[in-house]
């Protein structure tokens, strides 16, 4: 596999990325997006639902490759010029993190294991991304 990572998004927002066929976080920020090559693998954890909201989610909610060569602004209007990387999104359904945790390497035995989600986007191993990806697959044949 290409690198993996870990996207912090609402449901909301990941969703309209998927329809868009692109990925954008920590408030379309460049820097974090400049890390990701073409081909890497990304998967969005969501906290919640919609955006600044309190209907707790903590769900991995979609899964996809980075196919263009580096970030991308796009003029939504008001001054707000948000960066973005165009991705291959894949037809998979919502999983719970909650089962997941005393498995994958980034949350076995840390109780603060959802601290750094605060970042918005870190890289995960191969094997973490082959796990939540198997539990995404079984979701949508299930």
């Amino acid at each position: 596999m290409s690198g993996c990572w870990i996207a912090v998004a609402s449901t909301e927002h990941v969703r309209r990325g998927r329809e868009g066929g692109f990925m954008q976080v920590c408030h379309g920020k460049a820097a974090p997006l400049r890390r990701i090559r073409r081909g890497d693998r990304v998967i969005y954890y969501s906290p919640t639902g919609t955006f600044g909201g309190k209907d707790r989610l903590q769900a991995f909610t979609a899964i996809g490759s980075v196919i263009d060569d580096g970030p991308y602004d796009v003029d939504l209007g008001n001054g707000f010029q948000p960066y973005r990387r165009a991705v291959a999104w894949e037809d998979v359904g919502e999983t719970p993190v909650h089962p997941l945790l005393d498995t994958l390497a980034f949350t076995a035995g840390r109780p603060n294991w959802g601290y750094q989600l605060r970042f918005g986007l870190f890289a995960i191993c191969d094997g973490d991304a082959e796990v939540i990806e198997a539990a995404m697959r079984a979701a949508a044949s299930g």
